[in-house]
């Protein structure tokens, strides 16, 4: 035990014991997903990434002098809570902004009491929102227009910050004229639709945007641009995020082509792109000009799925747990995101030590959801110490963006349908009380077209349902794990946050009991 007790203070023990006597896994799961989200706030991470001098800001490490010269702009689902605190911070060093938004952003936070969120009366920040069902439109593309014509204002004296955050692609709309919003949106639907990645259905974008793949830095050229980023992709790659508006592209119309051509999109592109595309000035002469900007960029990333997850395992050791992240990179179909965490509780379960078939299944399904070997390896000599070394609970954290193949017509979420897929690989489980807990949330509050952000499940949701009446094949065949999850406990399994104006990707959970003690 002696090992145990190094990792607490006595008094954190006293505490830890005491919360373990008072609150249910399921109450300090919702906890941790809790302190999860509240680490990636907007303005919890702008407050954090900013340090106010008296002239002066100083951003990951480099000191930026204030004299009155500092414009803003923003895109992104969580930009108007992150420009709210920037002016806060910066007062009337703020001489201008302008930032799009979601369509109807600014009622919903007033309706959720999320007044933090919101800009003060008598801001110098204009919003503008757009982007209706998440689609680049004419009110996005009108907000675009505005924030290049403040950046191609600006001189070698000014300051631009720029807030980006998840969605920002689709409120940042800005083709190449005379390509049309229409006609650029249709080209990148029918890439999608023939199977692009999202990597070749970004190098087209940027190769029809005035202002992604770097472009939006290059107008702002020679003022110094500082972009303050909350990633909401995997592996936080800056070019991906929003398409990169303030990140160097290194794409030559051949490479464009080359996707047009593979995908047999190429018959039907309108004169427009085919213009644009075929312009004699290649794209090689602006990746010079955008090369001899780059110095005046500061790219940070001041929020991701990594901070959330670092934060939630500090509530999860606060609540007697012993946290261990498997990965912020989880991706793939729900069905082999289940398998996998199915795997790992039958792993953690065992009363002695687990098989090498069921070793050997781990380290297969893993790299299928973007999980790497090492970080397999890890996690299970982890699970392996409680099991053999009297550990207490333990709470394996990771997090992504799981994908969920749509085969019916019911009402739900990837976060859902992925709890009650694991629920279903818990099923036969012993472990006090009801074997493994699992949850799974989007930290943006929503998850698919309903107000729930995920669900938590245990060992004992299947025999609840059978008791109930209620059909989980059927549930999952149809996609309808909400309904299935409001009718089970009175919708008590939901995980109903509300909209927490962030968004950062998933948070997954798997909280392995105390083994019994004659184990």
């Amino acid at each position: 035990m002696a090992r145990v007790l190094s990792l607490f203070r006595p008094s954190s023990l006293l505490v830890r014991s005491s919360l373990c006597c008072r609150m249910s896994l399921d109450s300090r799961a919702r906890e941790v997903f809790g302190a999860a989200v509240e680490a990636v706030q907007p303005n919890i991470v702008v407050r954090r990434s900013i340090e106010r001098k008296e002239d002066s800001i100083l951003i990951d490490g480099r000191s930026f002098m204030l004299r009155h010269n500092l414009h803003l702009v923003g895109f992104g689902k969580a930009v108007l809570g992150m420009a709210a605190e920037a002016e806060r911070i910066l007062g009337d060093h703020l001489v201008k902004g302008v930032i799009s938004v979601p369509h109807g952003i600014q009622e919903t936070l007033r309706h959720h009491g999320k007044e933090q969120m919101l800009l003060k009366n008598g801001s110098s920040i204009k919003v503008m929102e757009g982007a209706k069902h998440n689609l680049p439109d004419a009110d996005a593309q009108n907000a675009a227009e505005c924030i290049k014509q403040l950046a191609s204002e600006l001189t070698e004296t000014d300051l631009l910050l720029v807030l980006i955050s998840g969605g920002g692609s689709a409120l940042l709309p800005a083709p190449i004229p005379p390509i049309s919003l229409q006609e650029k949106q249709d080209v990148t639907r029918k890439l999608a639709g023939a199977g692009a990645t999202i990597q070749e259905l970004n190098t087209v974008r940027r190769a029809l945007s005035l202002l992604k793949g770097g472009r939006l830095a290059h107008c702002a050229y020679p003022a110094q641009v500082i972009a303050l980023i909350l990633s909401d992709v995997i592996g936080d790659p800056l070019d991906l995020i929003a398409s990169g508006p303030t990140v160097s592209s290194q794409v030559c119309s051949e490479d464009v082509w080359a996707i047009l051509e593979r995908y047999k999109v190429c018959p039907s592109l309108p004169d427009s792109i085919k213009e644009v595309l075929g312009r004699p000035s290649p794209l090689g002469q602006e990746r010079k000009e955008q090369s001899d900007s780059t110095g005046h960029v500061l790219n940070a990333v001041i929020g991701s799925n990594s901070i959330a997850l670092q934060c939630a395992g500090n509530r999860a050791r606060e609540l007697g747990f012993r946290p261990v992240v498997l990965s912020p990179g989880v991706c793939g179909d729900v069905r082999a995101v289940s398998r996998l965490y199915g795997l790992l509780g039958r792993f953690a379960s065992s009363q002695h030590a687990p098989p090498p078939e069921l070793v050997a299944e781990v380290l297969k399904v893993g790299p299928e959801v973007g999980v790497h070997s090492w970080d397999l390896h890890r996690v299970m000599r982890v699970l392996d110490e409680a099991r053999t070394e009297g550990w207490g609970a333990t709470c394996v954290l990771a997090g992504g963006e799981p994908t969920v193949e749509l085969t019916g017509k019911g009402r739900g979420g990837r976060n859902q349908e992925l709890a009650l897929r694991v629920a279903l690989e818990f099923r036969g489980m012993h472990l006090p009380p009801k074997g493994p807990v699992f949850l799974s949330g989007g930290t943006d509050g929503q998850d698919g077209p309903t107000e729930a952000a995920g669900a938590v499940t245990d060992g004992g949701l299947w025999e609840e349902a059978q008791a109930q009446g209620l059909d989980i094949d059927g549930t999952i065949s149809n996609n309808d794990s909400f309904t299935f999850f409001s009718q089970l406990s009175d919708g008590q399994r939901l995980l109903v946050p509300g909209l927490t104006g962030t968004n950062v990707m998933d948070v997954h959970m798997l909280i392995i009991p105390s083994l019994p003690t004659n184990t």
